[in-house]
């Protein structure tokens, strides 16, 4: 792996780790990310050549990234795939083959130099090759495509495929790490080498990061073997693996039963998995390790100054500086124009139900009541991605876009990448965070915002408990019972948000301009304490890598 790797490694991290992931969100010129798990990767291999860790990244090359997020005419949402070209990307000069669906398919290899982005180098994966007839091509053309049988070959070349390119390539990595099941055909392939499955459990980890059923893939047995996905095996020995006699596949339960040792990606989400998969017998241990995003990638270094000078007055006018940046992108898309000196609220990620973008404007009567309010006047943000062909969480990002056109303070925001959320939470006063209790794993978007002194108002999930100190570092949404009925959870918690905002927040961001700044130096300073990657990369090789 050394000949890849231009930097030194450390004594501490001289265990070599393959780490495969569908998704890497490393900068905004190399589009092969959609969300969440892409920016955590993204920050790992940050924080990996940061710490001189032995670390090389397996992922996919696609052609058309997830996709290009525009407007038709009436300003709803309008999904482009554009075709990406990257020359800055190494031609490894090789080629190998895997077999999907009965048909040789030819896999190319490219490589991001750690160089390029400072961060470990990540070995990228094509069939977009003149080698393969059209329809080979296209298996790497879009990041989760709604095909089931082009993600089930997606899923092939990123764990067969990669294994067997490592092979050639002379990398012998001491542990494969699955970041989420999608590389789970590696396992696999890796039989073919060793013969049997307690071997391979010594140099495989996993880590899982959702609730959501979406997250946890399922297809039938037949139609994964019939399409490669178990290499070599037969059917009998897969349903031998699992364990059951069930023509369902799991990936998640593959996975847990093929690693040593797998994590969840905060305390409570490792709480929920291990509930979650408490049935299924001779899994792997599940642990935490909560995620964290790169101080040295996200944090402004103005904001950062400032902070360790302890110069309320700069940091004060730097955030102001931050906001003004912000809302020239606000004006150049909207044609509004946000004002510097009024609380901002921003809500950005990936779209999704259980996501509640819409939870602030829940009771419409008295959303009006803020939006209206001239006295103590707040600005409104919402951006994020919803995946191309879930057409409820389109629905809900044009009916926020339709009901923005009705006020110059209320913005919908396209093209939520990795410049554009940077730009967010550099700007944002509030980052608000809503979703469903147990339904968010970690949501790591509210700790590159708190970097930047945007302040985390949340619901009680994912990372955000571990942080919290109502009215000190953050604003927390009250705990409900996460068991009631959706539409009820939903009331109750909107009320609550109501009232934080109402009776604490937006009167302390007026009326207490010290105590303000005094809970946002606190947000900074515990999350680049506690939230930072470089001690989530050094727990994986401490928690997960050196474990028996």
């Amino acid at each position: 792996m050394s000949s890849f790797i231009k930097y030194n490694i450390s004594e501490k991290y001289q265990k070599s780790i393959a780490y495969f992931s569908m998704e890497f969100a490393i900068h905004q010129a190399l589009k092969i990310y959609s969300g969440g798990l892409g920016f955590l990767a993204g920050s790992h291999m940050r924080s990996a050549y940061d710490l001189g860790q032995n670390v090389v990244g397996i992922g996919i090359l696609w052609s058309y990234g997830y996709y290009d997020q525009a407007r038709d005419e009436d300003r709803n949402l309008k999904v482009e795939f554009r075709k990406k070209r990257y020359y800055f990307l190494q031609d490894l000069g090789i080629n190998v083959e895997v077999v999907i669906n009965g048909k040789p398919i030819k896999i190319k290899p490219f490589l991001v130099e750690s160089e390029i982005f400072n961060s470990a180098p990540i070995i990228l994966l094509s069939t977009d090759i003149e080698e393969n007839d059209y329809l080979s091509r296209t298996i790497t053309h879009k990041l989760y495509d709604a095909n089931e049988e082009t993600r089930i070959a997606q899923e092939i070349v990123l764990g067969i495929g990669g294994a067997k390119v490592i092979e050639a390539l002379k990398i012998n990595p001491d542990i494969y790490h699955m970041n989420e099941g999608h590389a789970l055909p590696l396992v696999f392939e890796l039989y073919n080498k060793y013969k049997n499955f307690d071997d391979i459990k010594k140099k495989v980890v996993f880590t899982t990061h959702t609730p959501e059923a979406a997250g946890n893939e399922e297809h039938n047995l037949t139609l994964l073997h019939k399409m490669g996905f178990f290499s070599n095996l037969s059917i009998e020995n897969v349903k031998e693996f699992m364990g059951s006699n069930s023509n369902n596949f799991s990936l998640t339960v593959g996975a847990l039963k093929a690693a040593k040792i797998a994590n969840g990606v905060s305390q409570l989400h490792s709480q929920v998995a291990c509930k979650m998969w408490s049935h299924i017998e001779n899994k792997c241990e599940i642990v935490h390790i909560t995620n964290a995003q790169n101080r040295r990638y996200w944090a402004d270094k103005g904001l950062l100054r400032a902070l360790d000078e302890h110069e309320d007055y700069e940091l004060e006018a730097r955030k102001k500086h931050l906001k003004r940046v912000l809302f020239d992108e606000v004006a150049n898309q909207t044609g509004k124009m946000f004002d510097p000196n009024v609380l901002t609220i921003v809500w950005s990620r990936r779209f999704a139900e259980y996501k509640r973008p819409g939870l602030l404007k829940y009771d419409f009567a008295k959303f009006l009541d803020l939006i209206n309010n001239q006295e103590m006047p707040i600005q409104v943000i919402w951006a994020g991605k919803p995946y191309p062909f879930d057409t409820g969480a389109i629905n809900i990002f044009n009916e926020l876009s339709f009901i923005s056109k009705s006020f110059k303070n209320v913005a919908v925001l396209i093209g939520y990448e990795l410049n554009l959320s940077m730009i967010l939470k550099k700007g944002a006063d509030i980052w608000l965070n809503t979703p469903r209790i147990t339904k968010e794993a970690s949501g790591t978007s509210g700790m590159s915002a708190a970097m930047n002194g945007a302040i985390n108002l949340s619901t009680q999930d994912g990372w955000h408990p571990e942080f919290e100190k109502h009215g000190i570092n953050s604003f927390t949404i009250p705990s409900i019972d996460h068991t009631l009925p959706i539409e009820e959870q939903d009331i109750i918690d909107n009320k609550h948000l109501m009232k934080i905002l109402s009776k604490e927040v937006i009167p302390m961001y007026y009326n207490n301009k010290e105590r303000w700044l005094e809970i946002m130096k606190n947000s900074m300073i515990d999350t680049i304490n506690a939230f930072d990657s470089g001690r989530m990369a050094h727990e994986y090789y401490v928690k997960m890598y050196d474990a028996d």
